[in-house]
Formats: structure tokens, C-alpha cells, sequence
């Protein structure tokens, strides 16, 4: 989704999420917690080999009941997590006679790494017996009635955790029985249970092999399956014994809000659904729950909330069998019989009572209300027979305390057979724009404090879905909840800057300041049109406000004067006077209530004036004009359906409008994003069918692969894909490579190969249709035959222009293998590890696709312009016409090409290559001497082509195929010598012969025939005359490659369905970093042909192990997992992958600090041959090096703004570590400073503008950025910042250390707390690797950019120390002795150990101020030195020595949290749309 802007308001403040994360000095200091680790498991002497012995009496008293009598803190359950409690303690002390503590202990770090989205099953992965067991008492605790609530709870938690990751299979091997059809055992009546066996087969086999599978057991395992067939039913017991308790505490709420969950999260895919739905239903859970008496308080809003989710998938339309989702029809019928039931039941037992039920049509009695008025005249018992007649539970054991009255039985009547909307009934009712009812809704405002401890009434992106619809509503429910939290904070945010006051009564001004909203007077009507045929809303509300951009100044005057047709802006009732300081229930207040937000109305730009009423089309070509007013008249569109209520209620809502917001483009595309989607959900779009299964996560996860359908393609030509015989050979291991039939030997490329049909073998026994997900999937046979053939790529023309673009890279054996699988039909994901060439590898597939189907077109779609902007532009490079090429939305404008490959740029290209073939024609009619304007328009070259070119050809054809021609004849007979007299000459070599002279003639007609071809691609532009049917044109019948980004996909996906446009073939660049619901829209932009989709392929390529989407809010991050890819959501169904294993991009010692992620993951050979990656860095000892950095004047990380995090002692550093880089001769354009958190980059950026910007002999870097903004990027040296001195932060996702580790190739220089980082236990394989060097900067004196001192392997111990060359070399410097490197007065210079490995002018840096001093004295020296050598050449002076970096000189000003400061909070990022952009820095992740 397009990216949000970080906005600083004060809902974002969150002291106790931010208290309850334990800090450094309380995991690594003298804490209760700590000082017990150290000495139960910390202890240095512990073999980790052996049994852990642990020791009860320590659980129970030291841990356990410290933790209840506090209630079970989270800070204090992290404490336990950050000491590996879990890895070093519990789980390898863990065993069959261990104490129900320990289990709940394990159970509540498990838990406390849930929450910190920390992997915690790989942990009980090679002891499945004992997690088996540790499972089976986790289920017992729940249902253990001496436990309290709250720990009833916490263990719940651990089992929703547990069938949120079916994923992993020793998990998923404890959770199926628990959902199994044994569960059908708990159905109220056995004759039930054998209807529901009777309408189904399968069933009944099921039924009937889980009955063998009991008798056949021994006593404890009859034991262990009487349990798991009960399990849920006893749950739900206990759940509705406790919903009917009196005098409910919190806990007893919490604990139902958490059950319902758990049923939600069942109800919601099929595999899990698809028994217990049955058994929900009969226990009449959903009516239990709305009668009671929990349900009933007016405090428990969550859990009412809850259980509408509940009951929407309760009753999705889905046959929970089959998992085929029911159309309106299907499912109306379904109904319809339903009640036919009941008339009948009615009819034959109650015929005096309910004859008017029984006779009536089905539309009069399936409401609920007149349904219940036919029922009244039944007695109580009578409700009872009626009941039991339907099939419906008339009664519960004794110890769950539900009375079955009449009420109830009536209410699981009317529950049964009132009819219910459909998730797409529900999504037509939802408005993609949003008042301030929505964006103050309860539900709503639950998210802003969201920590974890409660559950959310939001749907969860799970493994699998119901139906396609499924997955569409849950998208479209949790993106419009997303983008109006996004719009609300942005409200917050410009009300908090603008300060509302009241100083006169009635009216309301503002005080501050804001460029993103500006006051107004009451906007005015214009026109309202009347409704179209067939609805009950406007057609069209315009309206106009007027705005005064006097105040504001010249940049954010542009910004409003640029606002384009269909932006929205939001127009806001604010009055001071109702500003609300409480409120009695409902929950906290937001901070918009409290600034007096009345109400909010969103409307869509039409048009901007001027004060003299003229529109303003271009705001720049306007501006470079004069005799600019300050007044700006905005036309609006605004909603209708909002309006047409306002006037209906008589609200005054447009009267108080006092306001109009605007947000920034990027974040402001939420409006056709989600119509897009909400269109998508209304209709009846269907996935391929060879994906369908796939996507929804059931079936044969290898389904969607080539070698698993029916269409593979046996002949594909590779074309330049191998380099040659050796590579062909060495590409396809484990596979037959034969000669076709009329070649012999090895041969060079191109080479066509094809599939040998090999008879599959017979096999006596009957194959079980039952998938095993472990299982490899079957392949087509074991050794793969392919046939290899060539042939002679044709002759294109003489000149230099016309021969092929041809792929130099020599591709692995596993990108082959992507390329193979890419080019065929399928589902092709390509796992791409950093360096390993997915890029190429996407090239490569889309080059093979568009050679081998020129029918076909393919739609690139990359997560970001940049992105997309690479692989395009590899594309342009390929052999690929550029006609054919087309790219979609705005970053186009960034595209690094000769051409322009936008709509208008394609236009104006189409119109400019056929100014210039119509030249061409004009000098080959003058050559052949054809009279006449020929070269007038395309139209009139088609007209010489057929009278002139064609004839004159054929005639020539004629002459070549006569008996005995000979290549003098050939040369003689060919007409257009004069035409080609400016080719490389000769055109035919005088001992030529017959076949070579034949082909150098059709080389030329080829070139000549193109001329044509680009004409007659151009006639359709000279015939269209409005620019839009031009580009829609282009789309439709042009383009054959078309890229865009997933967000351009999104916004337009209507329009360009409408257009009628079709494609074959979807290519996802880092798909992995896309939000699953724009993965899945550039898949369904077409509509169906004959019913079905044309969709043949789609190749994901990406990276799972590096960042995933980033979504800002932490409750739609975590816990409804929206930021879940498709990408990602594949591989955890175990579809295959092909996983790229050889890394180009970094030296192998770099590679390795993240090669721990990747098992399989190789260096290429050039990494140890070529000579940049064997020579050192110059002016370093060590090639990477990860330098501790303690506190600067006192501090350390610091926070002028909420999750605007700043360290300026790294950031003074990596400036120091830049200048010292750019005076030894280090080109700027090599090297970038990554920091973790966007406010680190402004304060690096500030530090650089102060020091660096200004100044020649630095310049300033290539890039400085975020980690996550850098993803896909690469520098040959890099200097990060990972900012964090009191935590890990969100470092700890290893994800984002990978990506942090991987963007360097020559040198990667890293600045943090040692202590922090050392003793996460994610980052441990890393930072193992990164602390066997020193932690102190290691530089090497006297050397320039580029050394030949050649790299060695100095992983010396971290207490090495400086040789005597190095502090003689460093000490001389500072006296002038050397060449102005050196360091300060006063500082002492460490002496190396003999032991080390030492390199002469070595030199060890003891800090910042240190490192300061030094680049110091380096600089004045420089500067002197090119004084004088310019002193004699009049160039202009130099800037006078610099300062030394000290107390005044470092001081720099930091985020202002006053919107329209000095830049130093970073208003240039806001200029560019970086600062705080949702996709870096993460400030939102530890909320």
C-alpha cells in the first residue's frame, strides 16, 4: 500500500508500551532476573551438551511467584525472554516429570515472544516427543479448573498461537486432532451426527477410519484420543459456564474476549473450520453468548464486537466440506430449503398453532422479528418439542449452569433460519471515504494503544482462507481501517500544530500554524445533479471553499497549488467551545475529541482557480508567471451518499466547516486503493484455476508448478540464455543433455531444447489421495531427458544498429533452473538472497517469454518506483523493441534511459520514429526511383510498400529460387544497392557464396520490411486525435511488457479492466515486500475470457528473509498480520522454491556476516579472483568492523519526539569515518550511511549539511538513508548507524540485520553499543562473527584510495592492540611529519600485543573525539597542500582550515516538533516525501 507519513501527535506517546520493554542495564545489570541467570544458567562453566538440571523450588519461588504477584507484567516476562530463560533454562531442563510451572513458564515466554514477533517452535524442533508432551498438558491447564482465569488465559493464548502456525508441522501435528471429526462425538444426538454422515461420503470414510483408529489403540492411547475429541468441546463448556457467572471480574471478560478469538480464528479457515463449525453451531454458542449477561453490559464492547466477527464467519456463505464458496443464489437457496424444513416440521406437528408459518412465502418469514411473532403462540414446551424436532440442542450437563428456557430455544430458532447479509452485502455498505464517525468508532480507537494484552474485533491475514471472497473482505476491512487511522493521526496531527481556541463565544480560531491544513470560511454548494437511473443518491455535489495562502510560504504554497483532480481533502468542523475533556464510558477520548473536532467530510479536487477564476492546470508554469493573487479557489466533488444524510438529518454539517486538511501525495492514494478493492469484493472476478487452490493454501502445495500441469510447454528457445556448450552443461545438473537428431557433438548457441517424453511407470498399488504436506511432491521422473538443438539467428540488416542485444551473464545452475521454471507455465517463486542476481534472473524469464510468445503480454510489477526503475531499465538493455515497452505512473520520471517509456512518452515516440522511418522511405523510393510524395504519412507508405517494395521483392524472390541461379546472379537481381549504400561496404564480399549472398538480401529486406512494420504500428496514432485514445491504445494493442508499480496497479485496476486490456504473464520484483492484498490485485486486472482468467504465469521473485511490508500501526502489523506478503504466506505453505545460492555482490567475509540466514548460499568465483575484492580498503585494517560506541557529552540514544530516535555520538562518528574515507581519496558516489531510525538520518544528514555539504574536499555521500529505505540498494562501502544504547529495538526482527548486513560489497563499517547487541540471542550468529575483531576503529596510515596492499584474514582477538609502527606513524602525523594524518595533543595511543597480527602504520581509534582530531589534522594539512599547489593557478580559494570537532562545534540542532522549523527535524526528507515515510525507520514498531 502507498507508504504513510510518520505524524508526531500525542496519541503516539505511549509511556507504558515503552515502560514495559526492559532496558540493557535491566537484562545485562544486577536485576533480580539477571543476578538469577547468572547464576541457574548464565554460569560460563554450564555444558550446554548436557541435561539442564533445573530446580523447582527456584520456579516456584524465585520466578513464579514473583511473576503472579504482579500479575504476570509483561516488562518482567521479556526480562526472563532477553536471558534466554526459554533456550538455556527451560526448555533443555524440560521433561516428563517436570512441575506445572514449568510449563506455564514456558508457556509465558513462548507468549512474550509472540508478542515481540519472535519465532519460538525452531526452539522445540529437535525434541518433538517432549514438545508433544509439553502441548498435551498445555491443553490439560486449560480446562484445569484450580487454575485462575488469568492463567487460563495466558495458556489460551499459547494454544491461538499454536493454530496460528499450522505452518510448522510439530505444531500442527498437536493441533489437527484437536478439529478432527472425532469431535463430532459431543454432537447433542446421534441421529445428528448420522444425517451429517449421510449427505457426504467422505464423511462417513472419515467417520469411519477414525472409529478403526480408536478400536485399534491401546488403553493409553484410547486415553489420549477421548481427550482430544473432547477437548473443545469442554472448552466451549467452560466458556459458557463463565459467561453466565455472577458478578464477572475483568479477568473472567478477558478470558471470553480470548475464547472467542480462538473460535474466530477456527471458524476462519476451512481446514480448521470444517468439523467444528458443525459442532459451534449445535452448542449454540452464538446465541448463548448475545443472551448473556456479560454480552449484555455496556462495558464489554470488545466482546460484542468480537462476537459480530464471530458470527460472520459462523455463517460465511462456504460449503465447509468443499471449501466452494456459494453465490447469492446458491446461498438464497440454501436458505430457502433451510426454511422449507421448518414450514414442513410446522406444518406436520403444529399444525393448529403454525399454519400461517407454515404457509407463508419465504420472504415474510425470514426477518427475525416476524419470525418471532409466529413462534409466540407456542407454549414453552411446545418450543422445546419444536426444537428438538429441528435438530437443535435442547439441553447441557449440569456443571455448565445454562438455564435452557424459552428464550434461549427461541433465540436458537431465529438464529437457525433469519436470513443474514453476505460478506459482499456488508462490503457494498461500506464507504471508502470516511466521517468523522468512522474515524472515531470505537473499534477504531482501540488500535492506538494496542499492546497485546487484549484481542482485537479485526480479521487476521491467515496461512489459508475460506474463498477468494474471503480473503477479499478481510482485506478490505482491515486496509480501510488502516488508511483511517492514518487519516485520523494526520488530523490529530495538524489540529495539535494549529492550536483551536475560543476567545469569543461561538467562535473558534486558531493559534498555530499548519501547511498541511489551512482555516476557511463555510464551503458553497454549487450544484447538486440529480440521481441516476436506478439510485437514491446525487449523482454529482460540487462545492467550492476558498483558501488564503498569504500566511504560508513559497513551498508550501506550490504544494497546495499542485493538488490534482481526484486528490481528496478534507474539510473539518472544529469548535473550540465543544472541546471534550471526558466522557462516560465508551473509552479514552481521542485527541481530535479533545481538540474539539465536530465532524469531517472528505472531498475529491475537480478543479483549482485563481483569484480571477482561471484554472490553474500546471502550478509550476503557472508560478514562473506574474501577477500571482493570494487566494486559491478549490472545486470540489464531494461525497454523496454523506450528503444526501447531512440534508436529510438537517444538520447544520457544512455551516461549521472551518477547515480543509490535505495530505501528501503518497499517502494519499487510499481512496481508489480501496475501491479498487471493494470492487474486487462485489464481483465475481475468479483467480486462474490452476492458481485458485494454491492461493487459498489447500491442496497440493506444488500444484501451480510446470511440472504439475497439464499445458507445459515441451520446445522452448533459450536463445542467449547459455553462453555456450560448457555452459549448457553445467547448468542442467541431473539431467540427460542429448543432441537432437540432425546435430552431432557439442555445438555453440543458440539452443533450443526439448522435453523427452518418458512413459510414466506402472504402479500395482492404488495412490492415496491424501496430500502429506512433509512429503516432496512426485516429480514428472526422476532424471529429466532433454534434447538440445541449435539454428542460425537471422540476418537483420547491414548496419551496426541491427544486430541483437545479446545476455553477457553466465547464469548458475539454480538461477537456470528460476529461468527454466519462469518461462514455462505456472507458479514459478524465486527465493533471491542479497547478491544473488534475482534481477537478472526476472530479466532473463521476461526476455525468454517475450521471444518464445510474441502473442503474449507480460505486467511487471515492482513494490517501488526504484525497484521497478531497475529491473526496467535492465530490461531496456535487453533485446526487447521498445515499441513494445511501456511504463505506468509516475516514477517513470526517474527512469535512467534514453527514451521515455511513460503513455505520452511512448506517443511522442511512436510520433517521432515515424518522422524518421518517413524519411526513410522517401530515400528508398529516391533509390529505386519512384516518383511521388511517399514519405508523407504512414498511410502513404503502406501505399508504396504494397505498389513498390513488395512487387520489387517478389520479383527478386523469383529470380533466387530459379534453377542454377548463382550468387552473381542473386547480386545482380537484388533492387536495393543504392538504398543501402551507406552500410558497411561491401555489402556482399566478392567470395561470398550462394547461401551467405542469400542471406545478406534477406538481412536486408528485414531492415526494410521493419520499416513498415514501425509504420504500421504507427497508423493508429495518426488516426486517433484525443491524447487519451492514444495512450488507452498503446495499453490495449501496443504494449507487450507493461510495468507499474503495485500501488499504480491498485489505484487504476478498474480503469484499466475497463479498457478491455488482457494479459498472459504477471512478474512481481521483491515481491516479498508487498502487502499480500497488492500481490494479489495485479492478478485479477482483466476480465474473464469465456469465464476464465488468460493468466498462464506468475514468477514472484523476492526475498522472505529480508523486510517484509511495513504497516504503521502496531495492532494491524501484529495482530491482524497485515503485514503479511503472498510472497511469504507460500513458502510457509511449503510451495516450491527455487532458492538462488551464489552471492557477486560482497567480498566472501562480508557475505558471511548473513550468510548464517541463507545455509546453501555460495560465493561466486569472481568474488575471490577479481582485484577489488582482494585488496584491503584503504586506510583500514579490516575490511568490516563493528566499532562500540559509547555515550557523546554524557548520552547516548535520545528522543526529541515520540519514536524519533537520535544518537549524536554515532552520528558524529560516521561523518568522521566519511571525511576520513573522502581524504584518502574515496569517491563520494561509493559510499552511503545507513541509519536504523529516519530521526538518526536527519541528525547524520544535519551533521553532514554542517560540516561536509559546504566544503569541496567532502562533498557530501552518495545516499544517506534508512536501512529499510536502502532494501534492493547496494554501495560498495557503508557506514551504519544502528542508533539503539537502551534496547535492541527493532533490530531484533533479524530480517531488517540481514538487510543492514547485505548492502555492502567492499566495506561495511558499523557503529553501535557493544553491550546491547552482544546478548540478543537472534543476533547472535552475526555479532559472534562481528566481535572477533576489535571494537575500537582499526586504521592503517600513509595509504591513499586505491591500495594494492592486499587483504588478509586479521580476525584478531577483540583485545588487540596498536603496533609501534602505527603509534609512531600516528604521533608523527600529528607533529607534521606525515601527510596531515595524525592525532591530538594529550591523547594516548594504545601499544599493539606482539601476538596480534600486525600491519605496519596501523593505528587504533579510542572514540569519536579521537577519530575527530585526527580527520582534523588531516584536513587543515590537506587544504594547505592544495593551496599550494593552486596558489600559482588562480583557482578559487579553498575554505579556511576546519574546526576541531569539540563541545560547540558538535551541537546540533535536533527535531523541532513545530511544524515549519529549520530543516533539521528534516523538513528537506518531508520536501522530498522520505521523512517518516511508513516504509523506514520502524519508529512505530516499539509503540
Amino acid at each position: 500500500m502507498p507508504p504513510a507519513k510518520r505524524v508526531k501527535s500525542s496519541a503516539d506517546a505511549r509511556p507504558s508500551a515503552a515502560s514495559a520493554r526492559p532496558s540493557t542495564d535491566e537484562i545485562e545489570g544486577q536485576s533480580e532476573f539477571a543476578n538469577l541467570a547468572r547464576q541457574h544458567w548464565l554460569k560460563e562453566t554450564t555444558k550446554r551438551s548436557g541435561k539442564v538440571k533445573v530446580k523447582n523450588d527456584v520456579l516456584k519461588r524465585e520466578i513464579w511467584d514473583t511473576l503472579e504477584k504482579e500479575d504476570f507484567p509483561t516488562k518482567s516476562l521479556l526480562v526472563l525472554e532477553g536471558l534466554q530463560a526459554l533456550e538455556s533454562y527451560l526448555w533443555p531442563g524440560y521433561g516428563e516429570d517436570s512441575s506445572n510451572y514449568h510449563v506455564l513458564l514456558i508457556i509465558l515466554i513462548v507468549n512474550a515472544k509472540r508478542r515481540e514477533r519472535l519465532d519460538a517452535w525452531d526452539i522445540f524442533s529437535d525434541r518433538p516427543a517432549d514438545f508433544s508432551d509439553l502441548f498435551r498438558r498445555a491443553l490439560s491447564l486449560t480446562v484445569d479448573g484450580t487454575l485462575s482465569w488469568t492463567v487460563r488465559t495466558h495458556v489460551l493464548v499459547f494454544i491461538i498461537y499454536a493454530f496460528q502456525s499450522l505452518d510448522c508441522a510439530i505444531v500442527r501435528k498437536e493441533c489437527a486432532p484437536l478439529v478432527s471429526i472425532s469431535v463430532w462425538h459431543n454432537l447433542s444426538t446421534e441421529e445428528k451426527r448420522n444425517n451429517m454422515l449421510e449427505s457426504n461420503p467422505q464423511l462417513k470414510k472419515a467417520w469411519r477410519a477414525s472409529a478403526r483408529r480408536y478400536d485399534a489403540a491401546d488403553d493409553a492411547t484410547k486415553a489420549r484420543l477421548r481427550f482430544e475429541r473432547s477437548w473443545l468441546y469442554t472448552s466451549v463448556l467452560d466458556f459458557l459456564s463463565l459467561l453466565y457467572a455472577p458478578k464477572p471480574k475483568p479477568e473472567h471478560v478477558l478470558y471470553c474476549e480470548r475464547f472467542v478469538e480462538f473460535l474466530t480464528d477456527l471458524q476462519s479457515q476451512l481446514p480448521t473450520r470444517r468439523y467444528v463449525n458443525t459442532l459451534v453451531k449445535d452448542l449454540h454458542v452464538l446465541p448463548a453468548l448475545s443472551l448473556s449477561p456479560m454480552y449484555s453490559d455496556e462495558e464489554n464492547s470488545l466482546l460484542r464486537d468480537l462476537c459480530t466477527l464471530l458470527t460472520h464467519y459462523t455463517y460465511f456463505t462456504v460449503d465447509d466440506q468443499t471449501g466452494v464458496q456459494h453465490t447469492k443464489t446458491e446461498a438464497y437457496d440454501r436458505h430457502c430449503a433451510d426454511l422449507a424444513n421448518l414450514q414442513r416440521v410446522a406444518l406436520k406437528h403444529f399444525e393448529d398453532k403454525l399454519t400461517v408459518l407454515a404457509l407463508s412465502n419465504y420472504g415474510s418469514i425470514d426477518k427475525r422479528s416476524e419470525l418471532e411473532g409466529l413462534l409466540a403462540p407456542l407454549t414453552d414446551q411446545e418450543i422445546r418439542e419444536l426444537s428438538s424436532l429441528l435438530g437443535l440442542r435442547t439441553s447441557y450437563p449440569d456443571s455448565v449452569g445454562l438455564t435452557v428456557d424459552r428464550k434461549f430455544l427461541t433465540e436458537a430458532i431465529l438464529s437457525t433460519f433469519e436470513r443474514r447479509e453476505t460478506f459482499q452485502e456488508t462490503a457494498r455498505n461500506m464507504s471508502v471515504l470516511p466521517t468523522e464517525e468512522t474515524l472515531l468508532e470505537i473499534g477504531l480507537r482501540r488500535t492506538d494503544h494496542y499492546d497485546g494484552s487484549h484481542p482485537l474485533a479485526l480479521p487476521k491475514l491467515n496461512l489459508q482462507y475460506l474463498s477468494v471472497g474471503d480473503f477479499l473482505w478481510r482485506s478490505l476491512v482491515l486496509y480501510r481501517c488502516e488508511s483511517f487511522y492514518a487519516i485520523r493521526q494526520n488530523i490529530e496531527d495538524a489540529l495539535n500544530r494549529l492550536k483551536p481556541e475560543s476567545k469569543r463565544a461561538g467562535e473558534t480560531s486558531f493559534a498555530g500554524s499548519s501547511k498541511m491544513a489551512l482555516p476557511i470560511t463555510k464551503p458553497t454548494i454549487l450544484d447538486v445533479a440529480p440521481p441516476l437511473v436506478g439510485d437514491d443518491v446525487p449523482s454529482v455535489v460540487r462545492a467550492e471553499v476558498v483558501i488564503d495562502l498569504r500566511r504560508v510560504s513559497e513551498h508550501v504554497r506550490r504544494e497546495w497549488e499542485s493538488l490534482r483532480p481526484d486528490d481528496v481533502l478534507f474539510l473539518l468542523a472544529v469548535d473550540a467551545t465543544k472541546s471534550k475533556r471526558a466522557m462516560n464510558g465508551g473509552g479514552a477520548l481521542t485527541e481530535a475529541e479533545k481538540l474539539g473536532l465536530v465532524s469531517v467530510r472528505a472531498a475529491e479536487v475537480i478543479q483549482i482557480l485563481d483569484d480571477r477564476g482561471r484554472a490553474i492546470r500546471d502550478a509550476q508554469a503557472y508560478f514562473d508567471g506574474h501577477n500571482r493573487g493570494s487566494t486559491r479557489r478549490i472545486q470540489l466533488k464531494l461525497d454523496a451518499a454523506s450528503f444526501k444524510q447531512d440534508t436529510e438529518g438537517n444538520k447544520s454539517v457544512y455551516d461549521g466547516i472551518n477547515l480543509i486538511l490535505r495530505r501528501s501525495g503518497r499517502e494519499n492514494n487510499f481512496r481508489p486503493v480501496l475501491q479498487s478493492i471493494k470492487d474486487l469484493t462485489l464481483s465475481d472476478v475468479p483467480l486462474a484455476s490452476w492458481l485458485h487452490e494454491v492461493f487459498l493454501g489447500y491442496g497440493d502445495p506444488a500444484g501451480a508448478t510446470y511440472k504439475h500441469l497439464p499445458n507445459r510447454i515441451k520446445r522452448i528457445d533459450y536463445r542467449d540464455t547459455f553462453l555456450d556448450w560448457q555452459h549448457l552443461i553445467e547448468s542442467l545438473p541431473g539431467k540427460i543433455i542429448e543432441p537432437s537428431d540432425d546435430v552431432s557433438g557439442s555445438f555453440g548457441a543458440p539452443y533450443v531444447l526439448e522435453t523427452v517424453d518418458t512413459p510414466p511407470e506402472k504402479t500395482d498399488s492404488k495412490p492415496s489421495k491424501k496430500r502429506r504436506r512433509d512429503a516432496e511432491p512426485a516429480l514428472i521422473s526422476e532424471i529429466e531427458t532433454l534434447k538440445v538443438s541449435t539454428y542460425k539467428p537471422p540476418n537483420n540488416g547491414p548496419y551496426p544498429v541491427d544486430a541483437p542485444k545479446l545476455n553477457s551473464v553466465r547464469f548458475t545452475p539454480t538461477q537456470i533452473e528460476a529461468i527454466v521454471s519462469g518461462t514455462q507455465p505456472g507458479l514459478t517463486i524465486v527465493v533471491g538472497p542479497p547478491g544473488t542476481g534475482k534481477t537478472d534472473v526476472a530479466t532473463q524469464i521476461i526476455n525468454n517469454i517475450y521471444h518464445n510468445f510474441p502473442e503474449q503480454k507480460t505486467l511487471l510489477i515492482a513494490h517501488s518506483n526504484q525497484a521497478l526503475n531497475q529491473l526496467f531499465a535492465k530490461i531496456v538493455a535487453l533485446d526487447i523493441d521498445e515499441r513494445h515497452l511501456l511504463r505506468l505512473g509516475h516514477g517513470e520520471e526517474d527512469l535512467e534511459t534514453e527514451g521515455s517509456f511513460s503513455k505520452h512518452g511512448r506517443v511522442e515516440s511512436f510520433l517521432e520514429n515515424r518522422d524518421r522511418y518517413l524519411l526513410e522511405v522517401n530515400r528508398l523510393a529516391a533509390s529505386i526511383g519512384a516518383p511521388g510524395a511517399h514519405g508523407n504519412s504512414a498511410e502513404t507508405a503502406g501505399y508504396f510498400n504494397s505498389a513498390y517494395v513488395l512487387p520489387m521483392w517478389a520479383k527478386f524472390t523469383e529470380v533466387t529460387k530459379g534453377p542454377g541461379s548463382s550468387a552473381e546472379d542473386i547480386v545482380k537481381a537484388f533492387p536495393f544497392h543504392y538504398y543501402f549504400a551507406d552500410a558497411p561496404q561491401p555489402l556482399f564480399p566478392p567470395d561470398a557464396d550462394r547461401e551467405t549472398v542469400l542471406e545478406i538480401a534477406n538481412g536486408c529486406y528485414r531492415h526494410i520490411s521493419k520499416i513498415f512494420s514501425e509504420l504500421a504500428d504507427v497508423l493508429p496514432f495518426e488516426i486517433l486525435r484525443r491524447d487519451r485514445d492514444k495512450a488507452n491504445y498503446l495499453l490495449t494493442n501496443e504494449a507487450r511488457i507493461i510495468a507499474m508499480t503495485s500501488t499504480h496497479a491498485a489505484m487504476r485496476r478498474g480503469e484499466i479492466a475497463a479498457l478491455g486490456f488482457h494479459y498472459d504473464n504477471v512478474v512481481m520484483e521483491e515481491a516479498a515486500q508487498i502487502t499480500e492484498i497488492e500481490n494479489f490485485i495485479p492478478l485479477a486486472m482483466q476480465k474473464p475470457k469465456d469465464g476464465q482468467m488468460p493468466l498462464q504465469r506468475v514468477v514472484l521473485c523476492g526475498d522472505h528473509y529480508q523486510n517484509s511490508p511495513v504497516i504503521q500501526s502496531l495492532a494491524f502489523r501484529q495482530y491482524a498480520n497485515l503485514e503479511q506478503s503472498l510472497f511469504s504466506r507460500l513458502v510457509r505453505l511449503g510451495v516450491p522454491t527455487v532458492v538462488l545460492d551464489q552471492q557477486g555482490r560482497a567480498r566472501p567475509s562480508i557475505s558471511n556476516l548473513y550468510k548464517w540466514r541463507y545455509p546453501s548460499l555460495e560465493d561466486l568465483p569472481h568474488t575471490q579472483t577479481q582485484k577489488e575484492f582482494l585488496t584491503a580498503n584503504a586506510g583500514f585494517k579490516y575490511d568490516y568492523q563493528f566499532i562500540n560506541v559509547p555515550d557523546y557529552k554524557g548520552k547516548g540514544e535520545t528522543e526529541p519526539t515520540s519514536h524519533f530516535i537520535q544518537n549524536l555520538g554515532e552520528a558524529e562518528y560516521a561523518v568522521a569515518i566519511y571525511q576520513y574515507m573522502r581524504l584518502l581519496g574515496y569517491p563520494a558516489s561509493k559510499i552511503s550511511i545507513l541509519a536504523t531510525y529516519a530521526g538518526q538520518r536527519a541528525l547524520i544528514r544535519d551533521v553532514l549539511g554542517h560540516r561536509c555539504a559546504k566544503n569541496p574536499v567532502f562533498g557530501m555521500p552518495r545516499v544517506v538513508t534508512t536501512v529499510d529505505k536502502y532494501q534492493g540498494e547496494q554501495n560498495d562501502y557503508i557506514i551504519l548507524s544502528l542508533t539503539r544504547t537502551s534496547r535492541v529495538g527493532y533490530l531484533r526482527d533479524i530480517r531488517r540485520l540481514t538487510v543492514a548486513l547485505s548492502r555492502a560489497r567492499l566495506g561495511l563499517y558499523i557503529l553501535g553499543r557493544r553491550e546491547v547487541f552482544e546478548s540478543c540471542y537472534e543476533l547472535r550468529e552475526a555479532f559472534d562473527l562481528l566481535l572477533k575483531r576489535p571494537d575500537k576503529l582499526a586504521l592503517v596510515t600513509g595509504e591513499l584510495w586505491p591500495t594494492e596492499r592486499l587483504l588478509l584474514d586479521t580476525t584478531a582477538p577483540a583485545g588487540e592492540q596498536q603496533s609501534e609502527e602505527g603509534k609512531q606513524a600516528v604521533e608523527g602525523e600529528v607533529k607534521g611529519k606525515g601527510k596531515g594524518k595524525g592525532k591530538g595533543k594529550g591523547e594516548e595511543v594504545v601499544p599493539i600485543s606482539s601476538d596480534a597480527v600486525a600491519i605496519p602504520g596501523e593505528a587504533i581509534m579510542e572514540g569519536v573525539e579521537h577519530l575527530g582530531q585526527y580527520v582534523y589534522e588531516m584536513t587543515n594539512t590537506r587544504i594547505k597542500q592544495l593551496r599550494e599547489e593552486r596558489s600559482g593557478l588562480g583557482v578559487a580559494t579553498l575554505p579556511a582550515p576546519v574546526e576541531v570537532v569539540d563541545e560547540g562545534d558538535a551541537e546540533v540542532i535536533v527535531a523541532e516538533e513545530e511544524e515549519g522549523n529549520d530543516v533539521k527535524a528534516g523538513e528537506d526528507d518531508e520536501a522530498d516525501a522520505e521523512e517518516g515515510v511508513r516504509v523506514e525507520g520502524f519508529e512505530a514498531e516499539e509503540e
